[in-house]
């Protein structure tokens, strides 16, 4: 968590010590009670046990009400504390007549509007806390908040310039993180007051080059930068900040050499450069790091080898240099980097086997894909009794039936890639793998790869996600595949399976209905790196259960009927069967498929009509039957009036708008009523296109990718 409960626990128990809710007090400040009923009614919703109808201050009795708290000896409102209670509309400026409020919490509603003005100008706020609302509009950028030590403006939609705090000697916590701030960061408030130890300013969309100046928060614990656009170099005054614990810079556009005056920053427990553009070799000043347990550098343009201080670093928890161009083996010393969890190596230039790695016993997530490693993958793999994750995508492994007999026995595994490896004519095994009773992703794709599916993947019960693409197997596609009740994505494009589709896939779990197969995986916190199979930029998943619950089936030698079970898949997103030999008709039941955006049919010997009931199809932003002996109207309705001519081309008995041929009456010379519509459909089509592109942007990416090329 960026920012413990601790403080703020501490803090309110010594806040309730000192001013105590005065059960006993029997009447309301008169202006205070105005406060709250002006407060009041700008809300939408009311607040439980608020007595607003009293018509003196001497039935109110407001210091007894839910949230309020009043100085005992006075009866004067300090404390107003409305966390979680479901608030909606705007806050007055009313509030700011509480001259006496020291504590100020409504965090956690869905508060909307403009953050009062007056508010920023309370003498005795300790506490300021509007976090995750909805407000919005700008703020002060200057303020007299003398006594404030909390400010929390995060998870808003605030913009303009971030406010400095003037003056405000005391602030400990600054907090103005997921908001749309378009200022450059301005680090003043260290100026201000020496006790700063938490800077937060996360997911903004701060601009310029990183500052001088926090160099003067000397009590620095936190500070996170990241998801902003600073550019330019580290300046020196920040590796002054000999406390700092956090130190989050990831996604800006910072750039130059990593600095070996990092070394100063000995308490530190998390450091993340990643996506920037630092460059040239990085330092070997761990060893005076010894409390970090977590270093991000991924996506930078690092280079060189793996400094010795990393590879034999006893605290390191997390360890992600991805997508860099480092080289030379992987020497880690696993003797000493005994906490290491999480290792991510990919997208390198590293060589050599990978025999050290499997020595670190620890690990619960491994990624060493799109390097140069070979050899056999070790059998002391088996080892890492707490292995869950392992990516070893597009290296040169080789022998994968040994591989496979050695990792069946890890206990914990859930997610198994290894595409594009074992290049030399080798078949899946048919026998001797009875493990893996834990797997829910299994991903052996691109690998060319011969023999049928094995029978042992049967037994995979937990798997989610299976892919065996762009390989040579042939055979059948076995009917106890669709029997597999958590199976939601299977992909065995690409390959020479022969017979009819198997009735089991019309009545697969995972793609009649949501449910936990989607929902949930033990590796929802690992990063998945996906690239096309020709060419393309590669796409990131940040959990298996993004990917869309689909059934790829294309560039096969398939025949028979499209089922008309089929449409009982209620919750597919993709269906392709493209590129094989399926002939008859296309199902109307098809339209069944309510969650549909993706079907794919061309490139089969298809007849019949187009069912005109497929205009239904409220999310299909693809619809692709190219090169069939399909006949009849297009359908123009619906989505349909987005979809291009490319999608019905090489049918010649096709007719309408998209076929660039009428569709005439047997029986007079007149048009087909459906296409007396056409008249204005250009304009229509052009409308449609703009909306059909949009969705299709927004998840056609996820579609393109695919687990054959995880980096």
């Amino acid at each position: 968590m960026k920012i413990t409960c601790m403080w703020f626990l501490f803090s309110w128990l010594l806040f309730q010590a000192k001013f105590t809710t005065c059960k006993k007090q029997s009447s309301c400040n008169s202006a205070d009670l105005s406060a709250l009923q002006n407060f009041s009614s700008s809300l939408l919703s009311g607040i439980e046990g608020w007595n607003l109808n009293s018509s003196s201050t001497q039935d109110a009795k407001c210091c007894s009400w839910m949230g309020v708290t009043c100085n005992k000896s006075t009866g004067r409102i300090i404390g107003l504390d409305l966390q979680s209670m479901s608030l909606t509309g705007s806050i007055s400026p009313s509030l700011a007549d509480l001259n006496e409020l020291v504590w100020l919490n409504l965090t956690s509603n869905f508060l909307g509007g403009n953050v009062p003005n007056k508010l920023f100008y309370l003498p005795k706020l300790v506490r300021f806390d509007l976090s995750s609302n909805k407000l919005s509009g700008t703020i002060p950028t200057y303020s007299n908040l003398p006594s404030i030590q909390v400010f929390n403006m995060s998870y808003n939609q605030l913009e303009g310039n971030l406010p400095t705090l003037n003056g405000s000697s005391n602030l400990e916590i600054f907090d103005v993180s997921y908001n749309l701030f378009s200022d450059s960061v301005n680090p003043i408030l260290c100026n201000f007051s020496s006790k700063v130890r938490i800077l937060h300013y996360t997911m903004n969309l701060l601009t310029g080059e990183f500052p001088i100046g926090f160099g003067n928060c000397l009590s620095a614990e936190e500070l996170w930068l990241d998801l902003n656009m600073i550019s330019g170099a580290l300046p020196d005054d920040l590796f002054k900040l000999s406390k700092l614990k956090h130190l989050y810079l990831s996604e800006n556009k910072l750039w130059g050499c990593m600095s070996t005056r990092f070394s100063n920053l000995s308490n530190l427990l998390e450091l993340d450069l990643s996506f920037n553009s630092f460059s040239g070799d990085i330092p070997n000043i761990f060893a005076s790091l010894s409390k970090l347990e977590l270093f991000y550098a991924d996506s930078n343009c690092f280079r060189g080898t793996i400094p010795a201080s990393i590879a034999n670093s006893g605290s390191l928890r997390y360890l992600n240099l991805r997508n860099n161009s480092m080289s030379g083996e992987i020497n880690l010393n696993c003797s000493s980097m005994t906490q290491l969890s999480s290792l991510d190596l990919s997208r390198n230039l590293f060589s050599g086997p990978m025999d050290a790695v499997s020595n670190c016993l620890q690990l619960q997530n491994l990624n060493l894909a799109r390097n140069s490693l070979g050899g056999e993958i070790p059998t002391t793999l088996e080892n890492m009794k707490f292995l869950s994750f392992l990516s070893l995508t597009n290296n040169s492994f080789s022998n994968l039936t040994s591989a496979l007999l050695n990792l069946q026995n890890l206990p914990s595994l859930t997610c198994l890639v290894m595409t594009r490896n074992f290049f030399h004519g080798e078949y899946l095994p048919v026998e001797g793998v009875n493990g893996f009773k834990n797997i829910e992703v299994l991903v052996i794709a691109n690998c060319a790869l011969y023999g049928a599916i094995p029978p042992w993947i049967a037994n995979l019960t937990k798997l989610k996600v299976f892919d065996l693409s762009w390989n040579r197997l042939n055979g059948s596609v076995p009917p106890w595949i669709g029997d597999l009740e958590n199976l939601f994505y299977l992909d065995l494009s690409n390959n020479s399976l022969t017979g009819e589709l198997p009735v089991s896939l019309t009545t697969m779990k995972g793609l009649i209905r949501g449910n936990s197969s989607q929902q949930s995986t033990q590796t929802d916190n690992v990063s998945f790196y996906v690239k096309q199979n020709t060419s393309g930029n590669a796409l990131w998943y940040k959990h298996i259960h993004s990917f869309p619950p689909s059934l790829y089936l294309e560039h096969n030698c398939l025949t028979g009927l499209i089922l008309p079970g089929f449409g009982n898949l209620k919750n597919i997103h993709i269906f392709d069967l493209s590129y094989n030999r399926l002939w008859g008709t296309i199902p109307d039941e098809l339209s069944g498929m309510s969650s549909l955006e993706i079907m794919i049919l061309s490139h089969n010997n298809l007849t019949g009509n187009i069912p005109s009931s497929f205009v239904n199809l409220n999310f299909l932003s693809r619809f692709e039957v190219a090169y069939n002996n399909l006949s009849g109207p297009i359908p123009t309705k619906g989505q349909f009036s987005t979809f291009p001519y490319s999608y019905f081309e090489g049918n010649p008995n096709l007719c309408g708008f998209y076929s660039m041929k009428a569709c005439w009456s047997n029986s007079t010379t007149q048009m087909v009523t459906e296409n007396q519509e056409f008249e204005g459909l250009v304009a229509a089509v052009a409308l449609g296109a703009v909306l059909g592109m949009t969705c299709t942007l927004l998840f056609f990416p996820l579609v393109l990718g695919r687990w054959g090329h995880l980096l």
